[in-house]
């Protein structure tokens, strides 16, 4: 879709919503109308945004993610910025993919990052294309595809995975390094060369030739698909090893889990779908994948010798479709318990003083993020005054919180939630830090009105019921993290990398340095208050996904961010 046709069609839709409707969810509501003067998704430009997608692609638009550049172009690159899949990383350009891996850090902005590097670009020999579109994706895999009207280009990579898997047609499979490669290996269609210090496989359908050295190109015994593999090491065996598994062309990845409540753990079960390509050989139908540092320390799969470098530490292969993790499961309060040691006079006079404030309905502080947070303050201060027994500032706190709900959760007013059909996602207006143009940190603003919500509960389970305004709430999280794949009026899981173990917060992710986690608290704040919700309404789906997403987050921040362990 080019942009003229988008600007036609939201005017022409707009036409006919304004003069309809919201969306009524129980007592509350939702608009489908942008208040006046606010923006929805947008580019760095200001003018409108739309996912970029091919023609097939049939998904809600995935924001969010670590590939989101790809998707969702801020600064107006038509291809995509830096994405970092570890232990590869990717660039989309006209002329295809490049290709690199990452393995020195650089000490900048007192940071030590592991910046973009780049080996190789495959792709399809001739290939100008003005653009590279998502044509789908798996929970976290993605396929990018390339269209110049003669060549086209289909590329499949994603976390963990080695592989690069691609299918094209219109031209000869190309492969061009930076440098002058070293290839140590070529026969019936395999490459194994070397470039940079580092080390690639190239595996074309049997019996292909490739021809050139810097510049490699195939016709791929007139078949029309082939893969790349970083290698860790140039010897034979570890390159027959990756040839065995290179046929195994990914088609999609899914993340599951279940909570043992007897035993308090979180199993998270991943599994790949592949297609193999090519049979005989010793070819097999499964792929090879680098677990992360929080993955296989918490997993019972068997590792194979096999290990690479990333910016989150070593990452070690495994050789199968589907492994596990266990996660240990603690719990989460909703207020800490009162052990009696404090001065009570002195407690009491500072619930007194907040007790005489109100939430604000308009000015300062009423955008979704601040207003979230003094409304999540009241909610923590709801069990103070219950155990201090001061009930009339209890229930003061109570009634400020519901009367601030119900506002946003009723369409049209000051304060309101807009629905955007495009991009698949629920934004709080007045909005704030890009959660309206660049769908930026919705997991952080909604947490802290969902945690509000999830207090109430606790002592009114009447207006949180589904039929009342429990279902605004519901719809709050699914915006943020989607658990039911079926409602495709959200994208699964928005902002939680299933396999990077965490949240990412820029809608677009378009910067050289790749997405963002900017504070893993407020994400965890959003799981608890998943967790408190699920539970005090009764609703253990919900309950465990905020059990998936705290404790997998947890075992993210242990790692990544405290360094726990050596």
């Amino acid at each position: 879709m080019n942009l003229f046709r988008f600007i036609i069609i939201t005017i022409v839709a707009g036409s006919v919503i304004c003069s309809a409707q919201n969306v009524q969810v129980g007592a509350g509501s939702y608009g489908t109308v942008l208040p006046s003067g606010a923006v929805g998704p947008q580019f760095s430009s200001g003018a409108p945004a739309y996912p970029k997608v091919s023609s097939s692609f049939q998904k809600p638009a995935q924001t969010c993610d670590y590939w989101s550049s790809l998707i969702y172009p801020f600064f107006g690159d038509p291809f995509s910025n830096n994405i970092f899949a570890h232990p590869m990383n990717y660039r989309a350009k006209s002329n295809g993919l490049q290709i690199g891996y990452t393995t020195t850090p650089v000490f900048a902005a007192q940071d030590y990052l592991f910046p973009f590097s780049q080996q190789l670009t495959a792709g399809v020999a001739g290939l100008s294309a003005s653009n590279a579109v998502t044509d789908d994706y798996g929970d976290w895999t993605v396929s990018a595809m390339w269209d110049d009207g003669t060549r086209r280009l289909k590329a499949t990579f994603g976390h963990g995975l080695p592989f690069v898997f691609f299918t094209l047609s219109g031209g000869n499979a190309s492969v061009t390094c930076n440098t002058t490669p070293t290839i140590w290996y070529n026969q019936r269609g395999v490459i194994g060369m070397t470039i940079e210090g580092k080390h690639y496989g190239v595996f074309a359908p049997d019996s292909s030739v490739w021809s050139g050295t810097t510049s490699l190109q195939s016709s791929l015994n007139g078949k029309n698909y082939f893969s790349i593999a970083l290698l860790p090491d140039n010897t034979p065996a570890t390159l027959e090893f990756y040839r065995e598994h290179a046929y195994a062309f990914v088609t999609g990845s899914t993340v599951s889990w279940s909570y043992n409540q007897s035993a308090s753990k979180l199993i998270s079960t991943f599994v790949y779908t592949t297609e193999l390509k090519e049979s005989g050989n010793g070819n097999l139908n499964r792929t090879l994948t680098a677990l992360y540092r929080h993955q296989w320390l918490n997993t019972l799969d068997p590792m194979t010798a096999y290990e690479y470098i990333s910016v989150a530490g070593k990452m070690k292969v495994f050789d199968g479709n589907q492994f596990s993790t266990q996660l240990a499961y603690e719990g989460v309060l909703p207020a800490l318990p009162d052990e009696g040691i404090y001065n009570k006079t002195d407690l009491l006079a500072m619930v007194n003083a907040v007790a005489s404030e109100t939430l604000p309905a308009s000015g300062n502080n009423s955008g979704t993020y601040w207003n979230g947070k003094l409304i999540a303050r009241f909610a923590h201060l709801v069990n103070i005054a219950d155990q201090l027994g001061a009930v009339t500032q209890r229930d003061y706190f109570l009634s400020q919180i519901k009367a601030r709900l119900q506002e946003w959760f009723t369409a049209g007013g000051t304060q309101s939630y807009v629905y955007n059909s495009t991009w698949k996602t629920l934004t709080g207006y007045p909005s704030e830090f890009g959660a309206d143009k660049e769908i930026n940190d919705h997991n952080f603003h909604t947490g802290y009105a969902i945690m509000g919500a999830a207090i109430v509960a606790q002592f009114d389970s009447g207006w949180a019921a589904q039929e009342n305004w429990g279902g605004m709430v519901n719809l709050l999280i699914k915006d943020g993290n989607n658990w039911d794949r079926n409602d495709t009026r959200f994208p699964f899981l928005r902002a939680f990398d299933s396999y990077a173990g965490h949240s990412w917060e820029a809608g677009h992710g378009d910067f050289g340095d790749g997405n963002n986690e900017e504070s893993s608290s407020e994400s965890m704040n959003f799981a608890t208050a998943a967790i408190l919700w699920g539970e005090i309404t009764h609703q253990n789906d919900v309950r465990d996904l905020g059990i998936y997403l705290y404790a997998t987050e947890r075992s993210a921040i242990e790692q990544y961010w405290f360094d726990v362990d050596p």
